[in-house]
């Protein structure tokens, strides 16, 4: 009987724990925190690398970008979308939110960006928005961009 007894309660505490385990704060909120980081040295490779490089260096291969009313698939794609933006030009972001599945590999932030162009004429124009940008852990454990 004590055998049976010590079974069944080691049973429940192993079922117990594993369903503790899933829902660990403390997992879910270091997600949050690397997408945090990513999504910050995402926007400083763009001021400091350029645009083109950043969004080619943090996409996934399989990427999907919304531009113009089209859809850009791939990482080629990406690139020769942000060829052409302008040296002068200077996109910035930070995110307001983020979160994460509780597996850890797939996420999603959002907030407020700015982009600023200066003409030919030295004229520069603001316009501020909002983006939305889709995560997924690749197999090497870094975050990159499926959607943005």
């Amino acid at each position: 009987m004590k055998t049976f007894i010590i079974v069944v309660l080691t049973l429940f505490l192993g079922i117990f724990g594993s369903c503790q385990n899933s829902k660990n704060p403390t997992n879910a909120e270091r997600y949050k925190s690397e997408l945090y980081a990513v999504e910050k040295e995402f926007c400083a490779m763009a001021q400091l690398d350029g645009v083109q490089k950043a969004f080619v260096h943090f996409a996934a291969d399989s990427a999907a970008v919304h531009r113009k009313g089209l859809i850009l698939n791939g990482k080629e794609a990406i690139r020769k979308e942000y060829a052409s933006f302008p040296k002068d030009d200077k996109l910035e972001w930070s995110p307001d939110f983020a979160d994460v599945s509780a597996s850890g590999d797939l996420g999603y932030t959002y907030g407020k960006y700015t982009y600023t162009s200066v003409d030919s004429l030295g004229h520069v124009t603001k316009s501020d928005g909002i983006f939305h940008t889709v995560w997924k852990r690749q197999s090497d454990g870094k975050w990159r961009f499926v959607w943005d």
